[in-house]
């Protein structure tokens, strides 16, 4: 799966170094420093139906704002100004070039995901409040479980994982059991789309859309 996102030319595209990259790793090290409750990789595992559920209610959002399946820059301007999130033109531009993987100036349902998590980690506040203008429920709850299993990978609190990182993740069970390994190492490549043997909070986030069952594809498969 991971190879769908790695047909683009991924180096040119590669936030490393960038500003917000460096505002999400920031932001994830300080999120580390209050640790994770997460024991084991399985128990990350156990908890996709449940954040698959969440995901799928965020498309009230996204349908309130997309007029042809998809969000450009100036939807997304409108949908900031009316749930009132404050960010710089600037920082709503440089989210959505990050999150427009397809680089299509056009933001999918699941770009728009991790997106709004983006948001979670760099704002809580704003998300909170938008989540409670939109009705979504325990939205919140997943994106800080999502967090919580960035932290849990993330053994050395650099704000990125490591193959090295993902192989300990595997190791710690609490059931003293592998089976999830093999698994688990391929789930790394999927995520380390740009091949650098680093993986961020985005690329984590993307590959989760995935796991759990939501992809680009999805709005064209509900308009069949």
């Amino acid at each position: 799966m991971g190879a769908v996102l790695g047909r683009h030319d991924t180096h040119k595209r590669s936030s490393h170094g960038s500003k917000l990259e460096v505002k999400m790793v920031d932001a994830m090290q300080q999120r580390a420093s209050h640790g994770t409750s997460l024991k084991s990789f399985d128990s990350i595992i156990m908890k996709f139906p449940k954040i698959d559920e969440s995901f799928r209610k965020c498309k009230t959002i996204f349908e309130q704002f997309d007029s042809n399946g998809e969000i450009d820059k100036e939807e997304l301007k409108h949908c900031f100004q009316k749930l009132e999130i404050s960010f710089t033109e600037e920082e709503i531009c440089d989210l959505f070039e990050a999150c427009d993987i397809n680089e299509d100036m056009g933001m999918k349902f699941n770009e728009f995901i991790v997106f709004l998590c983006l948001v979670y980690l760099l704002n809580e506040a704003a998300v909170l409040e938008a989540k409670i203008k939109m009705g979504l429920g325990n939205l919140e709850a997943t994106f800080e479980t999502l967090v919580d299993a960035f932290v849990f990978l993330d053994k050395n609190k650099d704000g990125y994982v490591s193959k090295d990182e993902m192989i300990q993740a595997i190791n710690e069970t609490t059931t003293g059991e592998r089976s999830s390994g093999p698994i688990a190492m391929k789930r790394f490549e999927e995520m380390d789309w740009d091949k650098n043997g680093m993986v961020t909070f985005k690329e984590f986030l993307f590959a989760f859309t995935r796991w759990v069952g939501i992809d680009e594809n999805e709005d064209e498969d509900d308009d069949e």
